[in-house]
């Protein structure tokens, strides 16, 4: 958990791995991440596997609970095995953390991708039900509209069981990329990996946090802003946004919580015409 000044972030973890990072930055192969001499210990494995987390971030802030992007989900059919027809205790996890489904009354999906829509919908006798009944889901009205046009991002499977049920329960609002939530959490638009992904900004007490989305799926993108993901819809745009990122953060006190980063809660730190990243202790 981490303090904002009146804003409090939690994080429930969903699923950890270690595993080489080419898959999902095809530059980033196991000899090019052990170059990169700061990533080892906290980030990487002498060998150059890089750790990587999928979690939601509970946002609380003037009685409000936000739920920052809902993971893969369970008993969904998905093309990563690992991903698919799961059964993880996340909502109870949730529930430990002080968090019941029902508490919950924003949903902010980051951008619209199978691992962090999931747990939009749980399975009940059969059928696609809303997991936060009383929540209202957000997604940016750009994301929405990109994926009215071309779908190539979010397969019929995915639309049909995480994205319509709450469709049809009337629970989705579509909200501008600049959209306040609090007086003390807003959101920014980190455009490239899908044309409307945001990002969220915690400002209270004189402090702030940025949650990056996949904005950076891994550290080692500090160091080389050019690696980008297979599964950016625009490779130039996320590159530009990344470098932005980057260098508006760096050497400042400001909380990078990156959604997939492991450790999550980090620094952005000079190095040279880059950046690294420092785990926040």
């Amino acid at each position: 958990m981490w303090t904002i000044g009146d804003v409090r972030v939690t994080e429930i973890v969903e699923l950890s791995t270690t595993s080489a990072a080419h898959w999902l930055l095809p530059d980033a192969t196991a000899e090019r991440i052990r170059e990169i001499e700061w990533m080892v210990p906290d980030f990487a494995t002498p060998d150059g596997k890089v750790h990587m987390t999928i979690r939601a971030l509970v946002v609380e802030s003037e009685g409000r609970r936000i739920l920052v992007d809902t993971c893969l989900g369970n008993d969904k059919q998905r093309p990563v095995e690992s991903w698919s027809m799961r059964s993880g205790p996340f909502l109870d996890d949730l529930a430990a953390a002080g968090f019941p489904p029902e508490s919950i009354d924003t949903v902010l999906c980051t951008h619209l991708h199978v691992d962090h829509v999931g747990w939009n919908t749980r399975l009940v006798d059969g059928q696609w039900v809303p997991t936060f009944a009383n929540a209202r889901y957000l997604f940016a009205d750009v994301e929405w509209e990109h994926w009215q046009r071309d779908d190539s991002g979010m397969d019929q499977e995915l639309r049909a069981d995480s994205i319509q049920p709450v469709i049809d329960a009337g629970l989705v609002d579509l909200v501008a990329t600049d959209a306040r939530l609090t007086a003390h959490v807003s959101l920014v638009a980190t455009p490239g990996h899908t044309p409307g992904h945001v990002s969220v900004v915690i400002e209270s007490d004189g402090k702030r946090a940025v949650i990056t989305g996949d904005l950076s799926h891994m550290v080692c993108q500090a160091a080389h802003p050019e690696w980008g993901s297979s599964f950016d819809v625009d490779p130039a745009g996320a590159e530009a946004t990344r470098r932005a990122f980057f260098g508006s953060h760096a050497d400042t006190a400001d909380l990078v919580l990156g959604t997939h980063w492991e450790p999550c809660a980090c620094y952005v730190r000079s190095d040279g015409e880059v950046w690294r990243i420092e785990p926040a202790r």
